[in-house]
């Protein structure tokens, strides 16, 4: 059951701040993160730490939501027939998810296209199911595999490019600590196995078209 905390609501500014999150599952996830912190050598009693576990288990609910969503449906809540069949490019969207190896964040961007056979989307929604996806514990190569499925599945489109490009905080806060390194993947359907129109999206989503 999903909660509504208002613990922040200055209504002198129209600042209204609402988390929502299960109550049961909050309590259960600070009891834990409280145990990890006191394990490290931390003292869970002091000033800055006092309300950590539960901040921590609400942000996490926040970070895990994709889980509770369904990325098809969205999809469906905004698909309208229409016969444009040339490519639609959503670019530089802006990427936040979890490492599932060290719950450690890794951050970038997606470019999504399409060719419509018959519907095209809200083009909100090629975004939101990016979130949907990447608000989950994630590796990239399955990230980018999930959205060019969701898309090929839902719409039928002639074709589904997803082109990302990330970088890793378990690579640059540990381990080989390489802090420029950046991991691009791809996925290709249908018209996109085609070099011309492959390397037609590529050319496109590299172009800065408002300089």
């Amino acid at each position: 059951m999903i909660h509504s905390d208002n613990d922040d609501f200055f209504e002198d500014s129209g600042y209204i701040k609402i988390d929502r999150y299960n109550q049961e599952r909050t309590t259960k996830i600070a009891s834990h993160y409280k145990e990890i912190l006191n394990e490290i050598g931390e003292d869970t009693s002091r000033d800055g730490l006092l309300k950590t576990p539960e901040r921590y288990a609400k942000a996490l609910q926040f970070l895990t939501h994709g889980y509770d969503l369904n990325a098809e449906e969205i999809l469906r809540s905004a698909m309208f027939e229409e016969e444009y069949s040339q490519m639609v490019i959503v670019k530089d969207i802006e990427v936040y998810s979890l490492c599932e190896h060290h719950i450690i964040p890794f951050f970038g961007k997606a470019h999504i296209a399409y060719i419509p056979n018959g519907h095209i989307v809200g083009l909100s929604k090629i975004p939101r199911i990016v979130d949907v996806f990447a608000r989950r514990l994630q590796v990239q190569e399955r990230l980018t595999n999930e959205i060019r499925d969701c898309i090929q599945n839902t719409l039928n489109p002639a074709g589904v490019a997803v082109v990302l490009e990330c970088k890793h905080m378990c690579m640059s806060m540990r381990g080989i600590q390489k802090q420029n390194s950046v991991t691009t993947t791809s996925a290709f359907t249908g018209e996109f196995a085609n070099d011309r129109t492959r390397s037609e999206f590529l050319r496109l989503i590299a172009a800065d078209l408002y300089k």
